[in-house]
C-alpha cells in the first residue's frame, strides 16, 4: 500500500478535521498531516509544501470561491492530487468537481471504511466517486474553467477581489501595486476570459461557483 509523505486537510470544521486526522494517522502512520482552515492558510501551505501528495479540500472553507479554488489549485499544482470532501453531494456538484480536476469526491456522510478505500484509490492513481455519480458536464462550463485556469496567480487573486466588490484603488492598496498596474491586469483578465468588463468577469466566475446556501 502506498504511504504518502504529506497530506493537507483544508476544512474549517474543527471536529470533522480532527476526526479525519485521526483516521489518516491510523491508516498512514508515517505520513505528515498539515491542516488549513482558510484559503489564505491553504495557499501558504501549498507554497511551502509543494511535495504534498494529496489535498483533501472542502470547497466551502472561508475564502473559497466554489469551483474556482479547485481550478486554481489544479492549474498551479498539477502534480497534487485533490479529493473534494463535502457535505453537499448531489450528482451535479460531483460531476463538476471531477470535470474541474478533482481526483475524487467523498461526501462527508461516507462511512470511514469507504473513505479510506477512496483515498487509497486516488493515491494509486485512480479516480473515485460514489457509485454512478460521475459523468461529463457541458462543454461551455469546461471551457470557462480552462480560461480561468489560464490566469496567473496574481490575476486570479485580482479576479477574486473583483468578485468581492473591491475598487481598483482598493485592490492596488491591498496588493501594494499602482492603480494603473491593476487596470493593466484587469484588461488581460478580460481578454483571457473573453469578456468586456469586470461585471461580465464576475458573472463568468460565478457560473463556476457552488451556491453557498447549499453547503453544510
Amino acid at each position: 500500500m502506498l504511504q504518502p509523505t504529506r497530506i493537507i486537510i483544508a476544512d474549517d470544521h474543527p471536529l470533522f478535521r480532527q476526526a479525519l486526522s485521526n483516521m489518516l494517522i491510523k491508516q498512514f502512520p508515517q505520513t505528515h498531516l498539515l491542516e488549513a482552515q482558510t484559503i489564505p492558510a491553504l495557499e501558504q501551505l501549498l507554497l511551502s509544501s509543494v511535495e504534498a501528495d494529496l489535498l483533501l479540500l472542502d470547497l466551502d472553507i472561508p475564502g473559497a470561491q466554489g469551483f474556482n479554488t479547485l481550478i486554481h489549485i489544479r492549474h498551479n499544482y498539477p502534480q497534487l492530487g485533490v479529493i473534494v470532501i463535502s457535505g453537499f453531494e448531489d450528482k451535479d456538484t460531483i460531476n463538476k468537481a471531477m470535470t474541474h480536476g478533482a481526483a475524487g469526491f467523498i461526501p462527508k456522510s461516507t462511512p470511514v471504511e469507504q473513505m479510506i478505500s477512496a483515498i487509497n484509490e486516488v493515491l494509486a492513481g485512480k479516480l473515485w466517486t460514489p457509485t454512478g455519480s460521475f459523468s461529463a458536464i457541458n462543454s461551455q462550463s469546461a471551457l470557462m474553467a480552462e480560461k480561468i485556469a489560464s490566469l496567473t496567480p496574481q490575476q486570479h487573486k485580482i479576479l477574486m477581489m473583483f468578485a468581492d466588490g473591491l475598487l481598483n484603488k482598493q485592490i492596488a492598496y491591498e496588493l501594494g501595486l499602482s492603480e494603473s498596474t491593476i487596470k493593466s491586469h484587469a484588461s488581460t483578465i478580460f481578454l483571457k476570459l473573453g469578456v468586456r468588463n469586470r461585471t461580465q468577469a464576475v458573472i463568468a466566475l460565478n457560473e463556476l461557483q457552488l451556491l453557498q446556501t447549499n453547503f453544510d
